[in-house]
């Protein structure tokens, strides 16, 4: 196991978004743990806990950053929309599926990715 030596006065470690996000997609991934993903990293369940959190709490207000764009299926003809018995998979990067069915408010689809990818 590799040990980590301070020299020095130790300072707070700074993580950007980016990184934190990267981190928190692995718990769950091939059975990882919050503990093993914690351990792994260097830091403690708490702080994983903590950034999903404040994930979570920025995540619940609107983002204008997101937009859907259309998607056409090309093994599959095209269905008349109003058929509410249309089913979409989306692939997170986490590895995590959602399926939705039917037509949902794309309000309600971001925050629900959004979730899937911070949980």
């Amino acid at each position: 196991m590799a040990q980590e030596i301070l020299i020095g006065v130790e300072r707070r470690r700074r993580w950007p978004d980016e990184r934190k996000l990267e981190i928190l997609a692995e718990v769950g991934v091939d059975g990882a743990s919050v503990s093993d993903v914690a351990r792994q990293h260097g830091l403690t369940r708490q702080h994983l806990y903590q950034w999903r959190t404040s994930f979570r709490q920025r995540l619940s207000s609107p983002d204008q950053s997101v937009a859907f764009v259309p998607v056409a299926s090309v093994n599959a003809p095209a269905v008349a929309s109003g058929d509410d018995t249309d089913e979409l998979a989306i692939v997170l990067r986490n590895g995590r599926c959602i399926r939705v069915t039917g037509h949902p408010a794309e309000e309600l689809l971001a925050r629900v990715i959004r979730i899937a990818e911070t949980a």
